[in-house]
C-alpha cells in the first residue's frame, strides 16, 4: 500500500515536470473590423480588470496585427522582489488581430522562465495573475507550441545556446541607475538604430527598468522577420526588450529570447533569420550607448 502511494506520488511529480506548457492562451474574441479597434477593445477590458496599460504596438508591415502591453501591480511586486533580469516579466503582452482574435502571454510559461529556481515560492502569485487574466480576457486553448516545466526553469533552445543569464546579454555599464536610465531613454527618444519605444516600466526602489523596443530597420524590422518564420499568429511574442539592473544595461540574447517566444519553430525556420541574433545585439547595444558590435551571425 505504501509502495503504491509512493509510486503514485513519484509519477505525479514526474508528470508535473514534463507537463507541456504553451506560451500563449487564446482569449475571447472582441469586435473586429480594424487592428486598432480590436486593440482598443482589449485595452478597455484590461483596464476594467484592474490592469494598467503601458503601451500598444502595431508593427510595420503587419497591418492585421497588434499588441497591447499591460502591467499588474501584484506581479510587479514579485518581479521587484526577484530582481535581476526577472524584470523582463514586468510586462504582460496581449496579441490582437483585425478580425478580433486575442491571445495573451501565459503566466505559467513565462514566469517559470524568468523566475527560474524562485518560481515555486511565487507560484501562488502567478496562478492568481493567470486567473485574473482568464476572467478578464477569457481562457481558451494554449497556442504557440509548448515546453515542459523542467525545461523552462533553465531554458535554452538547444545545447550550446544561451540561457536567461548569458553574459552575452550585457551591453553597457554606467556610474549608477539614473545614468543608465537616462542613456536608454534618450537613445530611444532619438530613434537610434531605427528603433522606437513601445513601453517603459521602471521600478526605482529596486533600480530596475525594462523597455519594449520596436525594431524598424528594413528586412530586420519586427514585421519582416516575424513573417519569415511565419509566427504572426503569436504576435504577443513582441516587442523585444532592453532592461536595466542597477548600473548595467542588457538585453536577452536572440537565440534565447526568440526561441522562448516561439518554441514550435524548427531549426529550418530559424535559419531564415540566421543573422537576426547579431542584428538584435547590435541594435540593442546602440540603444544602450555601446559601440560593441556582435560577432554572432548564425543560429
Amino acid at each position: 500500500m505504501i509502495f503504491r502511494w509512493i509510486s503514485a506520488w513519484a509519477l505525479f511529480v514526474f508528470s508535473a515536470s514534463v507537463w507541456a506548457i504553451s506560451p500563449y492562451i487564446k482569449g475571447e474574441s472582441v469586435a473586429g473590423g480594424s487592428t486598432q479597434g480590436a486593440a482598443a477593445a482589449v485595452e478597455a477590458k484590461l483596464k476594467n480588470g484592474g490592469f494598467k496599460v503601458v503601451g500598444k504596438y502595431f508593427p510595420k508591415g503587419l497591418p492585421e496585427y497588434g499588441v497591447v502591453i499591460a502591467t499588474d501591480e501584484a506581479m510587479l511586486k514579485e518581479v521587484a522582489a526577484a530582481g535581476g533580469n526577472a524584470v523582463l516579466g514586468a510586462a504582460i503582452r496581449v496579441g490582437v488581430k483585425a478580425d478580433g482574435s486575442v491571445a495573451y502571454t501565459n503566466p505559467d510559461y513565462w514566469y517559470r522562465a524568468y523566475f527560474r529556481k524562485g518560481f515555486d515560492k511565487r507560484e501562488g502569485a502567478v496562478k492568481a495573475l493567470q486567473e485574473r487574466l482568464q476572467d478578464t480576457l477569457g481562457a481558451g486553448k494554449g497556442q504557440g507550441g509548448d515546453e515542459s516545466a523542467t525545461n523552462l526553469s533553465n531554458y535554452r533552445y538547444m545545447i550550446g545556446m544561451e540561457r536567461l543569464d548569458s553574459p552575452k546579454n550585457e551591453l553597457a555599464k554606467y556610474g549608477d541607475f539614473a545614468e543608465a536610465l537616462k542613456v536608454v531613454r534618450n537613445n530611444l527618444a532619438k530613434g537610434v538604430a531605427k528603433t522606437s519605444k513601445i513601453y517603459e516600466i521602471v521600478l526605482p526602489d529596486r533600480k530596475l527598468a525594462v523597455f519594449g523596443v520596436a525594431m524598424n530597420d528594413g528586412e530586420s524590422s519586427d514585421g519582416e522577420w516575424i513573417k519569415r518564420i511565419d509566427m504572426q499568429e503569436n504576435i504577443a511574442g513582441l516587442p523585444y526588450e532592453i532592461y536595466i539592473v542597477d548600473d548595467e544595461v542588457g538585453s536577452p540574447f536572440g537565440r534565447f529570447r526568440i526561441a522562448l517566444a516561439f518554441p514550435d519553430v524548427g531549426m529550418g525556420q530559424f535559419m531564415r533569420i540566421s543573422s537576426l541574433p547579431g542584428v538584435i545585439n547590435d541594435t540593442m547595444s546602440a540603444v544602450a550607448g555601446s559601440e560593441k558590435k556582435s560577432t554572432e551571425s548564425s543560429w
